[in-house]
C-alpha cells in the first residue's frame, strides 16, 4: 500500500483568517495520527502565511509518525530546519505571489544551491526530497545532489482537462518513476491530488508515498478530519 502524508497547512490557513488561535493545527496532527497517516507534512514558508514556527516546534515534540518540513531553500528557513531537525526536508520553489506551489523545483538551474542545502541538511541528519516535475534532466540532476528521495509534481495531471491530457500526465508519471527508481532515488509525489484522482497515481509501481493536503482538509469540513484521513486511506489501497 501506498503510505498517505497529510499536510495540515490549510488548517492553519483557516487560523490564519481571524489572526487568532484555532484551529490548531497541531490538534489537526494528533487527529491525522490516531486515523492512521503515515507523515505529517507542513510548509514553513518565508512570509508564514500559514504554519509559523510556534507550530513546527510543537509538531516536532508531539509527532510521532514522520515529520516532513516542506522549505525553500532560503538560509533563514535552512537555520531553522536545521535546529528543529525534522525526519525529512522537503525542497520547494516559493514564489511569496503564489497561492500554492506552483510547479516543480529547477534543480538544474539551481544546482548548486540546491546541493549546497542538501549537504547542509544531512549533517544534521535529515533526509532531503526534491519536489520537481516529471522530467528527466531534472530527475538526473536531483540524483547528483544526493537527496535521498524525489517527490513528483502531479498537478498537471491534476489539473488535466479531459480523459486524453490526464492519460498523458499519468504516463509522464509512469516513465519518471521509472528513470528515478533506475537511478537509486526513492519516490513520492503530490500536489492537487483529491478523492477522484487519487488511485491511478497510487496505482504506479514504485511511488512509495503521496502528500495531500487541501482535498483532505476541505472534505474534513464536512465529515471530520478523522474520517476524512480515513476515507483517502481506503482509497491508496
Amino acid at each position: 500500500m501506498v503510505k498517505l502524508g497529510v499536510n495540515i497547512d490549510h488548517v492553519a490557513t483557516l487560523r490564519q483568517a481571524r489572526r487568532g488561535k484555532e484551529p490548531d493545527p497541531v490538534w489537526a496532527a494528533v487527529l491525522c495520527e490516531l486515523a492512521g497517516c503515515h507523515s505529517i507534512v507542513v510548509h514553513l514558508r518565508e512570509d508564514r502565511r500559514h504554519i509559523n514556527e510556534r507550530d513546527l516546534r510543537l509538531l516536532r515534540s508531539i509527532v510521532k509518525v514522520k515529520l516532513n518540513l516542506e522549505m525553500s531553500i532560503a538560509k533563514e528557513i535552512v537555520d531553522i530546519a536545521c535546529e528543529v531537525k525534522p525526519d525529512q526536508a522537503t525542497l520547494v520553489p516559493e514564489r511569496r505571489e503564489e497561492i500554492t506551489t506552483e510547479g516543480g523545483l529547477d534543480v538544474v538551474t539551481y544546482f548548486s544551491e540546491i546541493k549546497e542545502t542538501v549537504e547542509r541538511l544531512h549533517k544534521e541528519g535529515i533526509l532531503v526530497s526534491l519536489f520537481i516535475d516529471p522530467v528527466e534532466s531534472q530527475i538526473k540532476k536531483a540524483k547528483d545532489t544526493k537527496a535521498e528521495f524525489i517527490e513528483l509534481h502531479t498537478g498537471r495531471y491534476a489539473n488535466a482537462q479531459n480523459e486524453l491530457e490526464r492519460e498523458e500526465e499519468l504516463t509522464r508519471l509512469i516513465q519518471a518513476t521509472q528513470v528515478a527508481k533506475g537511478l537509486g532515488l526513492r519516490v513520492n509525489a503530490g500536489h492537487g491530488l483529491n478523492y477522484l484522482n487519487v488511485r491511478n497515481v497510487a496505482m504506479i509501481p514504485g511511488i512509495e508515498e503521496l502528500n495531500i493536503g487541501h482535498a483532505i482538509v476541505s472534505r474534513a469540513v464536512f465529515v471530520g478530519l478523522e474520517k476524512a484521513v480515513k476515507e483517502m486511506l481506503e482509497l491508496l489501497k
